[in-house]
């Protein structure tokens, strides 16, 4: 406590800092300090650094397809050894069963693994005859021809889409000079099909011919096809029409009656509304072939019209045989009277002789003629082959909801349709599926009241393709989060520490508080100093004076302590610091 020109000042004594306690030891030690305290931040920033790389690289995964699967052992070693040389990054599939790669170099790793004959797959072909040896058997040769044979068409029938692999199994049987020891070959084929893939009868007829095609002398039903379960795809027998339908001929009825249903629905729907009436249609569709060969013959026809297909005409005569003369009667047929002749016959020449042959000269001549004529014959001979009929019957059956009417208050009622309105819904139903009262169809149209309202539009928020990119978007908006705050809370703290912006920022304002602290101590000092003058006025109160002061600016310190403790904490700390 001093006196100056008579006003009492009064200057408390600066607290004398505690002495700080020894640092310990060790590891422990070691951290406390300012060196061990740096080196565990850098270690902090570099491991938020690595976090936040991390979640980068999380947020950006590379997105993985197949290469090959199905593969050999052998190809599967050659694939890798080959992708690591080109410092390709792969991995396997859960299954073990494909090797995938990044999604942006599978056409270039197939292409340069295509380029090395990768990969080579389990079955051989024809390059096995490639590396014959010198002195190889006839029996060899036959070997490798039947296994390089084997082997291609494998191949062909694993190029298609459905087949995953194949395998081929030929019997050629030895040939003979003897045509009766002589035996046509067979093939045996096992099929694996893809998961959820199958073959329709088309595709494994196309086979079948395929390998028949590719041996001599194999016939079609000489080839077996079974798939991987042991089913027998192909069959020997030959499929009549009885066999049921085809997959074609199924698919054909399901697009008759699709289209039926769609041409009734889109001509009603703009008078009930759309999804108001709903139809099914069934068709009957013969897919029979007719085919019919005829001889028709006509009546004979006139004789003058008549085209002569042989003529024959035979005529003979015979001199020596008389024809019949004389009266008819019955003196002309009784038999002549014995023949006499007379003693003397009269010389040759002479008057009354008969010259020889004077009566057969006399007689006429026997003659027959026979004339055989031959007609054509009048026929018609035709051959007719008639195509499928076509639709044999249709069932359609329509149902209608009833329709909506508002009243005044703008209320909703659900109201049947009125006969007219019925039937001529029913007239441009027939009219759109193609009504045929004699081919027997049928039609049958109700009105009724669904039990549930059509299905509407999804609204934006609800639709999947809106869910998944808002979940997309929400992802790297919380990547984004994550990122900010690792920055702004973790790491530029941790930098500020290091570059000692903190100390320095933490300086600056620990001195602006001690010299606003120090005016208003000196402004607090003034005024006591004022009070102490007006005590002095007695020197018997001096003792008491000082006991006042010293309460008066323990009062101050506890005032200015709960009015701003920062400003007290940071007035103490510059006192420690500066010793």
């Amino acid at each position: 406590m001093a006196v100056a020109d008579g006003v009492l000042n009064e200057t408390p004594e600066a607290p004398e800092a505690p002495a700080a306690p020894p640092a310990p030891g060790g590891i422990l030690g070691y951290a406390r300090s300012k060196q061990g305290q740096r080196i565990l931040l850098i270690i902090a920033a570099a491991l938020v650094i690595a976090l936040m790389v991390g979640i980068l690289m999380w947020s950006q995964q590379i997105a993985y397809r197949v290469l090959f699967s199905n593969f050999s052992d052998r190809d599967g070693g050659a694939i890798v050894a080959s992708l690591q040389q080109m410092n390709i990054p792969y991995k396997y599939s859960e299954s073990g069963t494909a090797i995938l790669v990044p999604e942006t170099m599978v056409h270039d790793a197939r292409l340069k693994l295509a380029a090395q004959g990768l990969p080579k797959g389990g079955n051989v072909g024809f390059e096995l005859m490639e590396n014959q040896k010198l002195g190889v058997s006839q029996f060899l040769e036959q070997v490798n021809f039947q296994r390089a044979l084997e082997g291609e068409l494998a191949r062909s029938i694993e190029s298609l889409d459905a087949v995953a692999g194949a395998r081929v199994h030929l019997a050629l049987p030895k040939a003979s000079v003897f045509v009766r020891d002589q035996q046509t070959p067979t093939a045996s084929v096992i099929l694996n099909l893809r998961p959820g893939r199958i073959l329709d009868n088309d595709q494994v007829s196309a086979i079948v011919h395929l390998v028949a095609s590719s041996v001599p002398e194999l016939p079609p039903k000489g080839v077996t096809i079974i798939d991987q379960a042991g089913n027998l795809l192909s069959s020997t027998g030959k499929k009549g029409p009885s066999a049921g339908l085809d997959p074609t001929q199924m698919k054909y009825v399901q697009d008759v009656q699709q289209d039926i249903v769609k041409r009734v629905e889109s001509i009603i729907s703009p008078i009930v509304g759309p999804g108001n009436v709903r139809a099914e249609a069934t068709a009957d569709i013969d897919f029979s072939h007719t085919e019919q060969a005829a001889e028709v013959y006509k009546p004979n026809q006139a004789p003058n019209t008549a085209a002569v297909r042989s003529q024959q005409t035979a005529e003979t005569s015979n001199p020596n045989v008389t024809a019949a003369s004389g009266v008819p009667g019955a003196l002309t047929n009784q038999p002549p009277a014995p023949a006499t002749a007379p003693i003397t016959q009269p010389a040759p020449g002479t008057p009354g002789a008969a010259a020889p042959g004077a009566a057969a000269a006399g007689a006429p001549a026997v003659t027959q003629k026979d004339a055989t004529t031959n007609y054509e014959v009048d026929k018609t001979v035709s051959y007719v082959q008639q195509p499928m009929v076509g639709v044999r019957r249709l069932t359609v059956a329509v149902v209608i909801n009833y329709k909506r009417q508002y009243d005044a208050n703008g209320k909703v009622s659900m109201k049947p349709l009125t006969d007219p309105e019925k039937a001529q819904i029913t007239d441009l139903v027939r009219e759109a599926m193609g009504y045929n009262k004699d081919r027997g169809d049928s039609l049958n149209v109700v009105n009724t009241l669904f039990s549930s309202e059509p299905e509407v539009d999804l609204p934006l928020w609800k639709q999947p393709n809106m869910i998944r990119l808002a979940i997309e978007v929400g992802k790297y908006l919380l990547l984004a989060i994550v990122l900010l705050f690792l920055y702004f809370r973790i790491l530029r703290p941790i930098i500020w520490k290091l570059t000692g912006k903190t100390e320095r920022d933490a300086k600056a304002k620990a001195d602006a508080q001690a010299a606003e602290a120090a005016a208003l101590a000196a402004e607090e000092g003034a005024l006591f100093a004022d009070t102490d003058a007006v005590v002095q006025l007695s020197a018997e109160a001096e003792e008491a004076e000082a006991i006042a002061s010293y309460k008066a600016h323990l009062e101050i310190a506890k005032a200015l302590a709960k009015r701003d403790p920062k400003l007290v904490a940071s007035v103490i700390k510059g006192w420690i610091i500066n010793e």
